[in-house]
Parts: structure tokens; sequence; C-alpha cells
């Protein structure tokens, strides 16, 4: 059964756990499909980012199976959700578009464009963190069971795209 955890228990402090637990499930739930990230790849359309985040929505949800009182609270998460899948889809656009342009790079406006978007992107998991907090200190233990299954398998996707994609760059320039 894919949530059996199997084997021994995390023998760490609960609130170690706990906090392991919110980050990899705030990862799950911010990371973007790895290849939505590659400017340089087709990017997808509104529509099909709207129909993924619509997806990982629907499976956290199914994955969590949240009782009444909790589904009062997963609004707040969803609409944190949404709002960072859409300025990641703004993000993605405005890269593309720089490197469509193909102009002189200039370094210092570079910097100030990365700042900024990190300033973002910071202001926005602060605000899913902030939506997931109550949620999260409401789920029984089967619950962050659950959670914690989902989110490795995720980790574990994203690294593997990762390294496929180091293993293309490495590819295209050669030892």
């Amino acid at each position: 059964m894919l949530w059996s955890g199997g084997g021994e228990k995390d023998q760490e402090e609960p609130h170690v756990q706990g906090s392991n637990e919110l980050v990899a499930l705030l990862f799950l739930a911010g990371s973007p499909p790895a290849h939505a990230q590659d400017a340089s790849q087709q990017m997808l359309s509104q529509t099909d980012m709207n129909i993924l985040t619509d997806a990982r929505i629907g499976i956290l949800k199914a994955v969590l199976q949240l009782t009444p009182e909790q589904a009062k609270l997963w609004p707040a998460v969803e609409e944190a959700i949404r709002a960072r899948a859409q300025t990641r889809y703004q993000r993605i656009a405005a890269v593309a578009e720089r490197l469509n342009q193909a102009r002189e790079v200039n370094p210092v406006e570079l910097l100030r464009g990365r700042a900024e978007a990190l300033a973002k992107r910071s202001a926005g998991l602060n605000k899913l963190l902030d939506a997931w907090e109550p949620l999260y200190q409401s789920l029984n233990p089967d619950q962050k069971q659950r959670m914690r299954a989902l989110a490795m398998r995720v980790i574990l996707e994203l690294r593997d795209a990762v390294d496929g994609r180091r293993m293309e760059a490495y590819d295209e320039v050669g030892p």
C-alpha cells in the first residue's frame, strides 16, 4: 500500500518531524512541474498551467482526506497555492520574453531583477506558510503520514528531473 510507512518510525523529536513535514508539503504545494521552469523549452499556456494547478490541488485534497472542520481551513491554502502558481507563470513568461528579445545582458539589471523575483517568491511562500499552518496543526497522524509519502514522491521526481536537466546540459557542452 502506498501510504503504509513500513520500516522504523522516525526517531526525531515531534516538533522537528512536524517542521520537516510542513516544509515538504510546502515544497509540494509550491513547486512547479519541472518542465515548466525551463524557459528554453516551449512554455505551457496559462490554461495548461491552470489545469496542472487544479490537478495538484485535487491530489493534495484527496491525499489529506480533510474532515469537515479541516475543510473550513482549506480555502486559504488553495488561494495561496493558486496565487503562487499565477506568480510562477508570470515569472516564467517574463524570462521567456527576455530570452526571445536576445538583447545585450546588463548584469546589474539582471541581478536587480533576480532580487525582485526572490522577494516576490519569498512573500508568496510566506503567504502559503501562513495559510498552511492552521490546517497542518489540525491534521491527524494518518493525514501527516499520507502527506509525508506524497511529498517524498514529489521530491524524488523533482530530483530526477534536475538530474536529467544536468545530464542534458552536460551532453550539450561535453566533457
